[in-house]
């Protein structure tokens, strides 16, 4: 099994097997919490501040009322890795939802919160960086709050389903014709020497390594436009790429039956690359090659 031993359940430290909520659980039964991936690299958290500041602006914003503070959290997280002697790639996951109650729509009352965070092992996907991916364009017809990482994602799940059974990696979602993002990444158009991407509205996901990319660019001197762009402009692009926290800076070589670049990662793509290896502290893992 890949997750580590010890996880986090209600602020304590016990044994992923005792892990145990009641079936009325409003995560389970309504969607009704929030969660984080943060990505670790040789042990060590990458991005750690920023994902907790945005677990705690998205248990705001459904009303979710935490009972620790960011520091705690950061705190509690960490020690999660030196229990479980975590010094490889990995990530870790952190799930608040409303808490056990019995299933009404409306808020229980005197509620606690039921919070768990595990550690899995994640290689960097180094054949995927060095060579680029494939991906489908898909209708998004997700809710309007997707600023919001809660745990409503059956949009996502089935566009990311779609896309495997088109031997795909990701969705490109648009609104019509308008991109937004993708499945489970945010998404990137180079033009002219100028990165465009969807403007850090409700709509989208504003994704930490997106933020983090925006900043490579400034210290790059390569705009970065938050601008929205088109299906149809894609056929313009001299590059593609998304981003994650687990995908990091992926390039995209094709949409549906189009190819960009050649096929192959385009000169700004690599150069982000680069800078996202150089700020994360990537060290020990073999340099991706193309084919």
């Amino acid at each position: 099994m890949s997750v580590y031993p010890v996880i986090i359940s209600q602020m304590k430290f016990v044994h992923r097997d005792s892990l145990n909520y009641p079936f009325e659980e409003r995560g389970l039964q309504f969607g009704d919490g929030v969660y984080e991936v943060i990505r670790i690299y040789s042990g060590q958290y990458y991005l750690l501040d920023e994902h907790v500041d945005r677990l705690f602006r998205s248990a705001e914003a459904i009303k979710i009322e935490l009972t620790f503070t960011k520091e705690e959290c950061r705190e509690y997280l960490l020690e999660l890795l030196k229990r479980n002697k975590m010094d490889v790639d990995g990530k870790v996951y952190l799930q608040v939802t409303r808490g056990s109650a019995t299933r009404d729509h409306v808020f229980p009352a005197d509620t606690p919160a039921n919070i768990y965070a595990y550690v899995v092992k994640v290689p960097r996907p180094l054949g995927k960086l060095a060579n680029g991916v494939g991906t489908i364009t898909h209708p998004d017809v997700r809710w309007d709050y997707c600023y919001i990482k809660s745990l409503n994602l059956l949009p996502n799940v089935l566009a990311k389903q779609e896309a495997k059974e088109n031997n795909c990696y990701e969705a490109i979602l648009h609104k019509d014709g308008v991109v937004t993002e993708c499945s489970s990444s945010n998404v990137y158009l180079v033009k002219d020497g100028k990165i465009y991407t969807h403007p850090s509205s409700k709509n989208i996901l504003h994704g930490c390594v997106r933020m983090r990319i925006e900043q490579f660019a400034k210290d790059l001197n390569i705009p970065f436009i938050e601008e929205p762009f088109t299906i149809g402009g894609i056929e313009d692009a001299d590059e593609l790429f998304l981003s994650s926290s687990t995908s990091e800076v992926l390039p995209i070589v094709t949409v549906d039956d189009l190819t960009i670049n050649g096929g192959t990662p385009g000169p700004i793509t690599k150069k982000l690359q680069e800078t996202y290896e150089k700020d994360a502290q990537i060290t020990g893992a073999e340099p991706a090659t193309s084919k």
